[in-house]
Formats: C-alpha cells, structure tokens, sequence
C-alpha cells in the first residue's frame, strides 16, 4: 500500500497565501478553496504571519542509504508474506472443514 505523498509549498506561496486572507480581505475558507489546500493548513500560515514569524519550509531530507532502502524493502516483502500466509491458514482451514 503506498503512501500518498505530502505536498510541499514554497516559502513564498506560503506567504502569498497568507496575504490573500490578511492584506486582500479574502475570506479564509475561500483562499483555502481557490488555492486547493486544506483550510487547517492555511490557518496555521495566516496564524505565523500575524505573529510576525517566517513560514518555514522542511528541511532537506538525507538522501537514503542503500542498507535503509534494503531494509524498508525487506519489510515490506515481509509484511506481504504475512499477509498471504495468513490467507492461506484460512483457505485451508475452509476446505479441511469440507472434507470431514
């Protein structure tokens, strides 16, 4: 199952959105609308502009090694095969029921 990757904004479109609410009167929930983000998420910008704080925008993630890719990899092979053994164990214990 794969994850649904995090959007990432830019440190301006933060600001920019915020502005929208705070300079152009732009009510929040239709800047959060016309911008296609969540109005939490919008909230939380506009809360840091008005306290005067910079967006801040995430850090740059460490690249991944190739034993951490490995083992990710690993155990998501793992958590598979759980997945059809146990499956298995009740497609069989469904037909041994059949057979008696």
């Amino acid at each position: 199952m794969e994850k649904i990757p995090k959007r990432i904004y830019t440190k301006e479109f933060k600001e920019e959105a915020a502005q929208l609410v705070l300079r152009d009167g732009l009510g929040p929930t239709e800047a959060a609308r016309r911008l296609s983000i969540s109005m939490k998420t919008l909230a939380n910008w506009v809360a840091l502009a008005r306290h005067g704080k910079p967006v801040s925008t995430p850090t740059a993630r460490q690249p991944v090694t190739e034993l951490e890719a490995e083992v990710s990899r690993l155990r998501r092979e793992l958590a598979e095969m759980k997945q059809e053994r146990d499956l298995l164990k009740k497609a069989t214990a469904y037909f041994a029921k059949d057979v008696k």
